[in-house]
């Protein structure tokens, strides 16, 4: 087999693999533009009711009663020069079962006032599937209400909810103790560079190739 024909065979599967990818990472910088322009849109409108099972990337609104009793923290996250974690409280719907609400971000040291509304309330935020533990994730102290990862059922166990909603809702506001989440969560949309590298890479395939065999055409002439 002459030597042209062989890096051929190799260089269009290879090249057939990298123009594939390409397309793919295309399709998935169109799906990841309209996710973005429809949680901005959702972020600009008022919230829709929560729902079971609730929509993705909306915002919502839901009505209960805070059982600050069973709070719970979760993860740990440094703001400043302060650690702290995130305040996961129940909230008691009518009609529903509870669903845990992160209500934002507060100081692991005490001393600082934390809100904890009374009566009816109505949480405005974002819907949260819940975790799946990896290897590597801490492992939760359920006797201290400490959780390192979200996994409704489990924190609900531990705050001794018989059920709870296999989602969370994480709180939208402005300042305060806990502090708040003040946006809906963008996911990051790096597609486009993995297009141009992609494509790039094929091109710069098919021009190697080229190279390489004009100047073994041109030897064998």
């Amino acid at each position: 087999m002459k030597p042209l024909l062989r890096a051929a065979l190799l260089v269009v599967p290879a090249l057939l693999l990298l123009l594939a990818l390409g397309t793919w990472q295309v399709r998935r910088l169109a799906w990841k533009t309209d996710l973005l322009a429809r949680i901005d849109a959702a972020e600009a409108a008022p919230p829709r009711p929560l729902v079971d099972p609730p929509e993705p990337f909306t915002k919502v609104a839901a009505a209960g009663r805070f059982e600050h009793d069973r709070e719970a923290l979760l993860g740990v996250e440094v703001r400043g020069t302060t650690l702290g974690a995130h305040l996961i409280v129940p909230l008691e719907r009518q009609g529903a079962p509870p669903v845990l609400v992160d209500r934002g971000w507060v100081p692991l040291e005490r001393g600082l006032p934390v809100s904890r509304p009374a009566g009816e309330q109505r949480v405005v935020g974002w819907v949260r599937p819940g975790d799946t533990p990896g290897w590597f994730a801490a492992r939760d102290d359920a006797a201290a209400r400490r959780f390192y990862s979200f996994d409704p059922a489990a924190i609900g166990a531990a705050l001794g909810l018989p059920a709870v909603a296999p989602y969370g809702l994480v709180a939208l506001g402005e300042g305060g103790l806990p502090a708040p989440a003040r946006h809906l969560p963008h996911p990051p949309n790096n597609h486009l560079g993995y297009v141009i590298t992609w494509y790039g890479l094929a091109a710069a395939l098919v021009g190697v190739f080229a190279a390489w065999a004009r100047r073994r055409l041109k030897e064998s002439a």
